[in-house]
């Protein structure tokens, strides 16, 4: 596939080292621009782009940037895409460490992907927003393997969200369905799947047994 990565940190260049090694088509931009990008390029394969090119003609799109970023990306980013095209969100919200206050999350309560959908004006997929950056190079195991770590996948559009559980299939992990973008809270930031290597009955438990209620820590 075409996939697009907005994102060159330490989830986006992951992702890109494995897809690349996948024998996906990868093209990978960050706010920098694609001359910051030219190691990665060299080790993995892939294409530095603008932002603005990343998503022209991808069938997944992957958006892993700072939440406080998401409004500034371009205006009709995702109108030069493949028919259909899959975005990913591996956003958190972090508003004390990175973020300030967002007042939609918080006084609407709104889960995170939900205001990232508003803001890029595209569905998403949520996923990779819980997973330790060094385990997607360092953790792949194959289907069936009593080791596999399962990841928490939520999303509205079952088609696009089986195609993610596809992806991650293939990346070495299993996946569990947490739902809608409006069940999302489930695996937000200090959650109990949140950051948790297990697999899917521990992740199917860990989803069952999160609060809605936003700690003060987590608030701005």
């Amino acid at each position: 596939m075409k996939i697009g990565i907005i994102g060159a940190g330490n989830i986006g260049g992951n992702l890109t080292r494995r897809l690349t090694a996948l024998g996906h088509d990868v093209y990978v931009a960050n706010s920098r621009g694609p001359h910051t990008l030219t190691a990665l390029a060299q080790e993995t394969g892939a294409t530095p782009v603008t932002v603005e090119e990343a998503p022209r003609g991808a069938e997944i799109v992957v958006v892993t940037i700072p939440l406080k970023a998401v409004p500034d990306l371009p205006s009709g980013l995702f109108d030069g895409a493949a028919d259909g095209v899959v975005v990913i969100d591996t956003g958190n919200y972090y508003p004390r460490q990175r973020d300030g206050r967002i007042a939609e999350i918080e006084d609407e309560g709104i889960t995170e992907s939900r205001w990232t959908e508003r803001q890029i004006g595209h569905p998403v997929i949520k996923a990779f927003n819980g997973t330790y950056a060094q385990d997607i190079l360092d953790r792949p195991l194959p289907a069936g393997d009593p080791d596999r770590i399962a990841l928490p996948v939520a999303g509205d559009d079952e088609a696009a969200k089986s195609k993610v559980r596809d992806l991650i299939d293939e990346l070495g992990f299993d996946t569990v369905d947490a739902g809608g973008i409006d069940d999302s809270w489930r695996q937000q930031p200090d959650t109990p799947v949140y950051g948790l290597r297990g697999g899917v009955e521990a992740v199917t438990k860990a989803l069952a047994e999160a609060s809605p209620e936003r700690k003060p820590e987590f608030r701005g």
